[in-house]
């Protein structure tokens, strides 16, 4: 889907044709839409290309004065009722008066800043200024998707409290998963946005103080994400620690279990065997038996109960 969006400098409106100097927002396109971008505006084919790998890692190209960027971006899959996270290319290619932002996935970033810029009546003073904002962005959502992550690992340690079951700890494995995606990401786009910072012919068009903001939220979504990773993985040892212990208590309790019935089992079977044990003509013989019997499982109980067996 192509859409095209002009700034006014109180937000972003709606176009039904492209014009000169607007914002042409792509999303899933098909292939007809991406023949149109390479034939209507000689777009490289191979910058177009590139988003289509979902692993493409952050970066930025010069070719025939086209500038290529690729951020990677938070999304949100849901699955079942169940959401999970990961991130996906987000390419934005500028030259002279043409501005793409192209992405093979749904997300809801974009729409929520066009919504966000509307609101707040935010201008926007070149493409360079643009893509910072978009940057921004970014960085905002994956905090915001931190924040959820931080609420699902709080939901399974409050299901562990009552029950370890697979399904937690596996839920507690995606959560790690979608972590290490969003810290691997971060990285990649920080190391992006060092590069735009010292590149010759960008550090002295974009605005210092937007490029500083954008710096800032992705430096604390990227803290943010290390410390979840560091909680996580010290939720998982003890939890680990925890089901390790319980299969231990269980492990004990069945063997004490096994004694007590294999003692009576034992003498039972002593004064069964055809031999002369002094008891074959004796009428409390069997009341005997079972009563010693009774009385060395007692014993045996009281013992590993004492050892905190059971």
């Amino acid at each position: 889907m192509i859409s095209y969006l002009m700034n006014n400098n109180s937000g972003f409106s709606e176009l039904e044709n492209w014009e000169s100097n607007c914002w042409i927002n792509v999303e899933c396109p098909t292939n007809e839409e991406i023949n149109f971008l390479v034939n209507r505006f000689d777009v490289p084919i191979g910058f177009l290309n590139d988003t289509e790998d979902a692993e493409e890692r952050p970066r930025i190209e010069f070719e025939d004065d086209w500038y290529f960027i690729i951020v990677r971006i938070p999304i949100k899959i849901l699955d079942n009722g169940s959401a999970s996270y990961s991130t996906v290319p987000l390419g934005i290619i500028w030259k002279d008066d043409v501005f793409i932002s192209i992405s093979q996935y749904r997300n809801d970033m974009v729409t929520d800043f066009i919504e966000y810029a509307n609101r707040k009546k935010i201008p926007v003073n070149n493409f360079l200024d643009l893509f910072l904002r978009l940057f921004l962005s970014s960085a905002v959502w994956f905090q915001k998707y931190l924040k959820q992550l931080n609420q699902q690992i709080r939901n399974v340690e409050h299901e562990l409290e009552k029950s370890i079951q697979n399904t937690e700890l596996q839920n507690l494995l995606k959560i790690e998963k979608s972590l290490v995606l969003f810290t691997t990401s971060l990285r990649g786009n920080d190391i992006l946005l060092t590069k735009l910072k010292i590149n010759r012919l960008l550090r002295n068009q974009f605005d210092e103080e937007l490029f500083e903001d954008a710096e800032i939220e992705l430096k604390q979504a990227d803290e943010t994400a290390r410390i979840y990773i560091d909680i996580l993985s010290g939720t998982m040892d003890a939890y680990a620690s925890v089901i390790s212990n319980n299969l231990n208590v269980v492990m004990k309790r069945l063997t004490s279990i096994s004694i007590i019935l294999m003692l009576p089992t034992l003498i039972s079977s002593l004064f069964g065997m055809n031999l002369l044990n002094f008891m074959e003509d004796n009428q409390f013989g069997f009341i005997g038996v079972v009563f010693f019997s009774f009385l060395v499982s007692f014993f045996s109980y009281r013992y590993f109960r004492q050892k905190n067996w059971f």
